[in-house]
């Protein structure tokens, strides 16, 4: 059947087609805390394609002179004070400074004054998020992030709203897009580690100080904000273990490759038997597995529920103007919620908490070659009631630094690193065992 349309609909003389359909009666004015990256993204967004309930009026960053840009209207005030903004009549604060510090004390402030906050920062939500929400519901606001957390992915209303009607008990994924650009590079390149890195600082991907991106902690911080909505899980970012991608090398992905696997920074956590297993380390997933197919600095989240199995979330989780598109749709639902009263969530719990996951496992070992050294090996394994699955080594590598692996049968995390605590003592190491998980 052909499209129909209906004249009764069409804009009047001077008006938009938007307004003309959109029956919203109230505008909010929103101020910008934060004026980086994010906050200009969001402003472009908010000015290009104005909303008719969203009014930007106000901007407040520091060095104002340096950041003000031309093409924002006149009537946008610009200040480089809080306070300002929080005695202005700005009905909603986006808070794009990140961190903790003054992040929290600003967002407990405003919706203290009954002003609701969107925000973009994983850090202040996986710290505060349950105690600044209690804030917001106390004083008739509301407190969203959906932009916290894979940037533009919805994967936050996915999980409170699309996903309300399973009981999930698992979710992972790659939530760094930082990490996984640099193992993209690593294995499609051939590129040392230092190299990859370099490229993502110089594309953007990664700051001058990448600290928190490859050891991990970035990661964890938007895997406890996962586990507080999909498992109803308390859980703070240094409760959960993770482990850096630096030891990752091309010589990883040759042998993983050959195990029918390739090498991401994974975030996982599931609930067994009412404890929580959760960490982020590198691990080998099967070429056949979704989180072997992203690729660059794209992110991905899985949920898997009792009902509705497994429901993939994918896109671009870093940058600019993803993430301001996750923080614009925010602010478009708290104009469709019409009053600011805070939805009421399943509360999350206190639950044991451990990284102690059972898999198979991939061991490197880099070693200066003697006779009888994987007899050593073996010997130590067994004595920890390790079964040996195979052994790869490729030829060509110098014998004072032979790199070779192991790769074993299904155990727990914590027996094979007491195993690795021994062979790590043994005079042929050149350098830590690498230990990663083989996930599927």
């Amino acid at each position: 059947m052909a499209a129909s349309f209906d004249s009764s609909l069409a804009p009047r003389a001077g008006r938009s087609f938007e307004a003309a359909v959109t029956p919203f009666a109230v505008v909010r004015k929103v101020a910008i805390v934060g004026f980086g990256t994010v906050g200009c993204s969001v402003a472009r967004i908010l000015s290009e394609h104005p909303h008719p309930s969203l009014r930007l009026t106000q901007v407040c960053t520091r060095s104002v002179e340096r950041r003000r840009v031309s093409w924002l209207p006149s009537r946008v005030a610009w200040t480089d004070n809080f306070d300002v903004v929080l005695a202005s009549d700005a009905d909603v604060i986006v808070e794009l400074i990140g961190g903790l510090d003054p992040a929290a004390a600003w967002v407990r402030r405003a919706l203290a004054c009954g002003k609701s906050v969107v925000t973009a920062n994983k850090q202040l939500i996986a710290h505060y998020g349950p105690e600044l929400s209690e804030i917001a519901r106390q004083h008739g606001c509301r407190l969203l992030y959906g932009a916290s957390v894979a940037g533009g992915v919805p994967v936050i209303s996915g999980l409170q709203d699309g996903l309300a009607g399973d009981r999930l008990s698992k979710i992972s994924g790659i939530l760094n897009g930082t990490c996984n650009y640099i193992l993209s590079r690593i294995e499609a390149g051939g590129l040392s580690f230092d190299v990859a890195l370099k490229q993502a600082q110089k594309l953007g991907f990664a700051e001058a100080d990448p600290t928190d991106d490859v050891a991990g902690y970035d990661a964890r911080a938007k895997l406890a904000i996962l586990v507080r909505l999909a498992l109803h899980t308390q859980i703070l970012p240094n409760e959960i273990a993770c482990s850096p991608i630096t030891p990752i090398h091309g010589v990883d992905f040759a042998y993983a490759k050959e195990l029918g696997c390739t090498i991401r920074q994974v975030s996982r956590a599931e609930l067994k038997d009412e404890c929580l297993f959760a960490s982020v380390q590198p691990a080998l997933v099967p070429f056949s597995s979704a989180l072997a197919r992203v690729q660059d600095s794209l992110n991905l989240v899985m949920a898997t529920g009792q009902y509705g199995g497994e429901t993939v979330f994918s896109g671009h989780g870093a940058g600019g103007d993803p993430t301001a598109v996750a923080v614009v749709s925010d602010l478009i639902s708290l104009v469709k919620a019409g009053k600011h009263v805070t939805p009421s969530f399943a509360q999350p719990l206190p639950r044991p908490t451990s990284n102690d996951f059972t898999s198979r496992h991939y061991l490197r070992f880099t070693i200066k070659d003697c006779p009888g050294l994987l007899a050593q090996i073996a010997t130590v394994l067994s004595k920890h009631d390790i079964n040996i699955d195979a052994v790869l080594q490729h030829p060509g590598y110098e014998r004072a630094h032979l790199p070779f692996v192991v790769t074993l049968d299904e155990c727990p995390n914590s027996v094979v690193e007491r195993a690795m605590e021994e062979v790590n003592a043994l005079d042929f190491l050149v350098k830590p065992t690498l230990n990663l998980p083989i996930l599927g």
